[in-house]
């Protein structure tokens, strides 16, 4: 039978990558012109509710993917801020 957290980590990979192609070009490009704040900040906010979701039913797939998207995710804020001096 199939490991449920085999599908969990292929999902992880893919909606986690999602945020890559963004963080590079904010990297890449020195701004964040253009994005929104309050995108970011619900996003957040969420990723870091399934990251505590993930640590109560321990669910190691759960808990990277959203650790990882969670650092991401605040990457690309602090970005936003500094651009904007």
């Amino acid at each position: 039978m199939l490991n449920p957290e085999y599908i969990g980590f292929f999902a992880a990979i893919l909606t986690t990558s999602a945020f890559l192609p963004q963080a590079y070009k904010i990297w890449k490009a020195k701004t964040a012109d253009g994005l929104s704040l309050t995108m970011y900040a619900v996003m957040g906010t969420g990723t870091l509710c399934w990251f505590i979701y993930g640590v109560l039913i321990k669910s190691p797939s759960v808990i990277v993917a959203n650790a990882v998207s969670i650092s991401i995710i605040i990457f690309i804020i602090i970005f936003m801020f500094r651009s904007k001096k």
